[in-house]
């Protein structure tokens, strides 16, 4: 039950309190009825019965065509004295007219003559001495009227059942509107998009508080949001300089040549360890500067071969020193429509996750595809992991090879940021050797019929 919609659950609350409130009410009516007609049935025949025994005459009292009824006036001995109606017989057995001569007896029993059951009131007769009068009337009319009721109930109670049901599931959806209104809103709701809030119905009710409190959360969570967002700018900023400046002087000490084989390996590493600084810092202007998954552009044509070149070159070093390759497979005379600063970025991510994690030789290719231009980087290593590779570009997704080699799980969040930014898509390739990430971008140019 519990799993049910609300509006369905409160049709069914609404629906089993109306089952029992007309259940009670018809008990109540019927019972109330039968009361009614047993004492006006009563009545009726106490007076004919005082008609009868003060007359002494069976027919004192008859009402004209009653074809149920029926009076007796009987001796000591149960002997029928005077009889009318249809009943056939004496109406009491001698056990019944022993109370009947000092008091009023009520006995219901089918009579010959009769249909169905008869109600029989019997009472001591004025004259002659030690008669007793016995009047009575069939039940058929007054059963009937009861087991008509019944069944206008049980006909009309589910139609009615139903009808409020419905009338409740309608009630339950008009006051919910303003709930699912809030829900729609819910999912559009961005904190990067300042003053999106959940719409509020009119009424003061419970529905409106919790809508106003919902919206003072959002309140909270913009301003620490937008907090976080000026820190991680903030610090990206600042990490540039200095890791700029650091990566400089490492890089001269390290072309001097004065020092030993342990130092040269310390610098080395230094100096990687200063790259990987400065491409946290740019993830981290990235990740401040990006609006679910957009980036600001400035696409420009760019020859993909000359994109890809100089990202070889910017990692040569790197490779060099790790006795790794990087090649360049670019289709002649390719153009791309791009921001070079992003697209290098994103590049620059794929190579360096290539370096870390990777083996063999790195490869950078371009292709045309549709109305676009695929860029990909692969390398021969053991591929990503099953448990990483359905959320690869997440933030700070890693796998454990990743967390025992470096890295801080955002370079593939930023490829498909600046992929999408550009109006392409980051993809890992499945079934190739070792890691291969695509990247689609537009050239530019119109569609035209027949290209994907």
């Amino acid at each position: 039950m519990s799993r049910l919609p609300i509006r369905v659950r409160l049709t069914a609350a609404f629906a089993l309190a109306m089952v029992l409130v007309l259940a009670a009410a018809g008990l109540f009516v019927y019972l109330r009825l039968k009361n009614d007609l047993d004492d006006n049935l009563q009545a009726a025949l106490e007076t004919r019965a005082q008609a009868v025994a003060a007359a002494g005459s069976a027919d004192a009292g008859a009402p004209e065509e009653d074809e149920e009824g029926f009076a007796q006036l009987l001796a000591r001995r149960g002997r029928v004295l005077d009889t009318s109606g249809g009943v056939r017989g004496p109406a009491l057995t001698r056990a019944e007219l022993e109370p009947a001569r000092s008091d009023v007896v009520t006995i219901d029993r089918r009579l010959p003559g009769i249909e169905g059951t008869a109600r029989v009131l019997a009472r001591p007769a004025d004259r002659p001495a030690g008669a007793v009068v016995a009047v009575g009337q069939s039940l058929d009319d007054r059963n009937e009227t009861l087991s008509g009721l019944a069944a206008s109930f049980a006909v009309g109670g589910p139609i009615a059942v139903l009808l409020a049901s419905i009338a409740g599931y309608l009630l339950a959806a008009t006051g919910l509107r303003p709930v699912e209104a809030m829900r729609r809103r819910a999912r559009e709701v961005s904190l990067t998009r300042a003053g999106e809030r959940l719409p509020l119905p009119a009424a003061q009710d419970e529905i409106r508080r919790l809508g106003e409190t919902l919206n003072e959360m959002l309140d909270r969570l913009q301003r620490s949001f937008e907090r976080e967002r000026r820190f991680v700018s903030d610090a990206g900023h600042e990490l540039r300089t200095p890791v700029a400046v650091v990566k400089t002087e490492l890089e001269g000490a390290l072309r001097t040549g004065d020092y030993g084989p342990e130092v040269r390996e310390a610098l080395v590493a230094a100096i990687e360890e200063c790259d990987r600084l400065a491409q946290l810092a740019e993830d981290l202007l990235v990740v401040a500067r990006s609006a679910e998954g957009e980036l600001p552009v400035r696409p420009e044509e760019l020859p993909a071969r000359d994109l890809l070149e100089d990202v070889r070159e910017r990692f040569a070093d790197r490779a060099g020193q790790r006795n790794r390759r990087i090649r360049v497979d670019a289709e002649d005379g390719l153009r791309l429509s791009g921001d070079p600063l992003r697209v290098r970025q994103a590049l620059g991510n794929l190579v360096d996750n290539a370096l870390r994690h990777g083996d063999g030789e790195i490869v950078l290719r371009s292709r045309r595809a549709g109305t676009g231009v695929e860029l990909e980087v692969s390398d021969s290593g053991p591929g990503f992991e099953p448990a990483i590779a359905g959320r690869a570009f997440e933030r700070f997704a890693r796998g454990d090879r990743a967390r025992t080699r470096g890295g801080t799980g955002l370079g593939m969040a930023i490829v498909r940021a600046v992929a999408e930014a550009h109006g392409g898509r980051a993809d890992i390739v499945p079934g190739a050797e070792g890691a291969t990430v695509r990247i689609w971008l537009p050239d530019g140019t119109p569609p035209q019929p027949g290209l994907s």
